[in-house]
């Protein structure tokens, strides 16, 4: 009776263990740069070297001192993922430094395969998060101060203040996956008649929304 609960169990939840990162198997697994990634469902193993080959400098990362190249959107971003940083690979993590001009955004987007916590280093950011029954979680969050947004949840950020806002998110997933909810609606290719019903825009201002998120699949 309770191995047939027992398997009920494990099968009403297989589908969520797998979507998950795998365990590491081993303390660490550093990339051995003389073999390339086997890339999988939504992962690339990266094979990993000996690890009496492993240093130090290994396990850490330099280059977050400066802020990337922005936007239009007033934002910039890097992001952090074994590829680049080879001490976190297998360890079912990322993370990404975030700047955000006075009135930048970070579009309303989401991680389909992880959940990130976002701390403000510097600055004043409007930030929250829409759940599955569209309630808008969000408030301004200030230095020091750290907000959630949930794993595969529609999130967004404003720097309302007047200087420059960074934030320092961490994901946990090394792929955590991303999806800007303007570019995948109106630049990946959804038929056009169903998007002008689906949102009440005419076929000018749908050509419109085309050529700025997309301008490769217009002519």
């Amino acid at each position: 009776m309770w191995v047939l609960i027992l398997l009920s169990i494990l099968l009403l939840h297989g589908d969520e263990t797998l979507a998950s990162d795998p365990d590491p198997i081993q303390d660490f697994c550093i990339p051995n740069p003389k073999f390339g990634a086997i890339k999988m469902a939504h992962l690339s193993i990266l094979p990993c070297k000996n690890s009496s080959e492993a240093s130090t400098d290994d396990f850490v990362f330099s280059g977050l001192k400066a802020s990337g190249n922005f936007t239009e959107t007033g934002l910039a971003t890097i992001p952090v993922n074994p590829t680049i940083f080879p001490g976190i690979n297998t360890l079912g993590m990322s993370f990404v430094r975030a700047d955000l001009k006075a009135g930048g955004i970070n579009p309303p987007h989401f991680h389909p395969r992880a959940t990130e916590i976002a701390y403000v280093v510097q600055g004043s950011v409007y930030s929250g998060f829409v759940d599955s029954n569209n309630r808008v979680f969000s408030r301004v969050i200030e230095q020091g101060e750290v907000m959630v947004f949930p794993k595969g949840l529609l999130h967004f950020q404003m720097n309302v203040g007047e200087k420059p806002a960074t934030i320092f998110a961490c994901l946990n997933s090394q792929n955590p996956g991303l999806q800007k909810i303007p570019s995948a609606i109106f630049g990946s290719g959804i038929n056009e008649e169903l998007l002008e019903k689906a949102f009440g825009l005419s076929h000018k201002q749908i050509g419109s929304m085309r050529r700025r998120f997309d301008p490769k699949k217009v002519t």
